[in-house]
């Protein structure tokens, strides 16, 4: 006894036969870079720190290293080095190539969803003034430029 295939069925199993090759590597290549992501250590929950350098500091990164102390050290650790609710911003994910000022501020003032690391959503920092977001960047700046950390221009 033949089974005749049903017409109605036939352009859906049409399109599976064409789409599914290319899903399955899809698939393979996506399970592939969240390991080396995993790897790398982004992603990962948890404390993530990293040693910092503190360098002489300007005046105004001075001043955002006392805000910073204030408003985010309690998730992003001391000197920015990373702790158990945030990521170390002392890191090259967070050069200017590729997450310029303006990241920074859009981040405090409407806050950001979580994208690199495995930390959770950050919320809104309403309470941090425009002038010290400004010091806050400043400080992050010094620390990473001192550490190492240079622009590099962002590449997808």
């Amino acid at each position: 006894m033949s089974v005749k295939p049903d017409p109605q069925k036939a352009p859906i199993l049409a399109t599976l036969r064409r789409v599914l090759p290319a899903a399955i590597v899809f698939a393979v290549v996506a399970a592939g870079a969240a390991v080396l992501i995993a790897r790398s250590g982004m992603w990962s929950s948890g404390t993530a720190t990293v040693e910092v350098r503190v360098p002489a500091l300007s005046g105004l990164a001075q001043a955002g290293a006392r805000a910073f102390a204030q408003n985010c050290a309690v998730c992003h650790g001391e000197n920015a080095a990373g702790g158990p609710g945030g990521p170390p911003l002392v890191h090259p994910i967070y050069n200017s190539g590729h997450h310029g000022d303006m990241s920074f501020v859009v981040a405090v003032q409407r806050g950001v969803r979580q994208h690199h690391w495995g930390f959770g959503n950050m919320p809104p920092q309403p309470q941090i003034t425009r002038d010290r977001i400004v010091a806050i960047i400043r400080y992050v700046r010094e620390l990473q430029v001192a550490n190492g950390i240079k622009m590099q221009p962002h590449r997808m």
